[in-house]
């Protein structure tokens, strides 16, 4: 799955990692004031934030182009020279730009959060009595933010594009991996299926769930330092009281409680949904059998495999309904959540109504980065389930030991153990 694209694919996730913190920190801790030796000025740190387009063009934006291209060629040069890759542009090159893209998208959103103040204290004060905004001025917030919405559309496709082409191109490499090596896996059950469905499978979801949570490390990073800024609005929370960064704390408390949530209710989804994979396969297996000899297929043992099929989805059905009762009442107090933390600082007056949605959408920016785990674990379940069913079969052909959950039920005439 990972070494047929990636170079030594252990080091090179772990080297990855470490570059990008060490990028990361580079940059907040000098990298961003290194510009300036280069003709790049930067605004005040309590300049007002700009809004619109000019967001992106400002000196600090066009040097961190700059530096993160310059990081990038860095990493593709040293993995070029130290284990050079038939697929290493798509899998360095292409995972760098997914990034960059993914990181412009999120700041698109930073800079509709910096709309949303202006916009909305300026409705404020169109339906106060004594009014300075005009109808010209909230048609120019309108056309502000169109436009950014134009240009988050615009990324977006072009983002989905190339995601497509990178997770295809991986699939390739994988299906030239397995189909290189087919007169050793020809025998192994269900290989035709591995090859084709389940790489199909992986790729498909990989390219919603690397995305999102590249999305949402990404989206950390920019809205952090947001909400850190707009915490010092909010002075008391309820219960707690008043302490630093109070919307950052409420923040991690919350997507924390909600993970745990998430990962105790599902804790047996992953291996019911990989029993599933390997009793629908024993099924199938018979069927396909049955198809050119008269002695498979038989109505008693037909029946005895849909047994275990049904068995098995029943299983799943009674641990999704509570793992699904769980999850979508959480959501539902999520969406309450960051209201209820403002109740002390609306009731004082202390914000205007800008500084109240920005606020929430900061919040919920962060608090959505934190809940990665919580809205994407149905979607990790079935890539679990997957992934061992490809590094199963990975085993059997390399001779490795069989995982112990691939070696249950299945025997090896491909009929269920009791």
């Amino acid at each position: 799955m990972l070494e047929s694209f990636f170079p030594k694919p252990k080091q090179f996730f772990f080297s990855a990692i470490a570059w990008s913190l060490f990028g990361v920190f580079s940059w907040y801790f000098g990298g961003k004031e290194l510009g300036s030796l280069f003709g790049f000025t930067f605004p005040a740190k309590d300049a007002p934030p700009i809004i619109g387009l000019g967001h992106f063009t400002t000196p600090d934006f066009l040097w961190f182009y700059i530096y993160y291209f310059f990081y990038a060629a860095i990493f593709y040069i040293f993995w070029a020279s130290y284990s050079p890759h038939k697929w290493q542009v798509w899998s360095i090159f292409g995972s760098a730009l997914i990034l960059f893209f993914t990181y412009y998208q999120v700041q698109v959103a930073v800079a509709v959060n910096n709309w949303y103040r202006p916009f909305y204290d300026a409705i404020q004060n169109a339906l106060s009595g004594n009014s300075t905004t005009t109808a010209a001025d909230l048609y120019g917030f309108m056309f502000s933010f169109l436009i950014l919405a134009m240009t988050y559309v615009l990324i977006s496709i072009v983002t989905s594009f190339f995601v497509s082409h990178y997770v295809f191109r991986w699939r390739t490499a994988m299906n030239d991996f397995y189909t290189a090596r087919w007169t050793l896996v020809r025998h192994i059950e269900g290989a035709s299926q591995r090859i084709q469905e389940d790489t199909m499978r992986f790729a498909s979801i990989m390219k919603t769930l690397g995305v999102s949570i590249v999305d949402a490390v990404m989206t950390l990073i920019a809205f952090l330092p947001v909400l850190l800024q707009l915490s010092e609005n909010v002075k008391e929370l309820p219960v707690v009281g008043q302490i630093a960064y109070p919307l950052v704390y409420a923040a991690l408390f919350w997507s924390v409680f909600g993970t745990i949530l998430m990962v105790v209710a599902g804790i047996k989804l992953p291996g019911l949904e990989f029993k599933n994979q390997r009793v629908e396969a024993a099924f199938r297996k018979e069927l396909v059998l049955g198809e050119d000899d008269d002695s498979r297929a038989e109505p008693i043992a037909l029946k005895e495999l849909f047994d275990n099929v049904r068995k098995n989805y029943f299983r799943i059905y009674i641990h999704y309904t509570y793992f699904n009762l769980f999850r979508n009442f959480y959501f539902q107090l999520n969406n309450l959540f960051a209201y209820v933390l403002l109740i002390p600082t609306i009731a004082v007056g202390t914000i205007t109504l800008g500084i109240m949605n920005q606020i929430i959408r900061a919040f919920s920016e962060v608090t959505s980065s934190f809940q990665y785990l919580v809205r994407s674990w149905s979607t990790i379940i079935d890539l679990i389930s997957i992934f061992k069913r490809l590094q199963a079969f990975e085993a059997a052909f390399q001779g490795k030991a069989l995982p112990k959950l691939d070696l249950e039920y299945i025997d090896t005439d491909g009929k269920v153990d009791k």
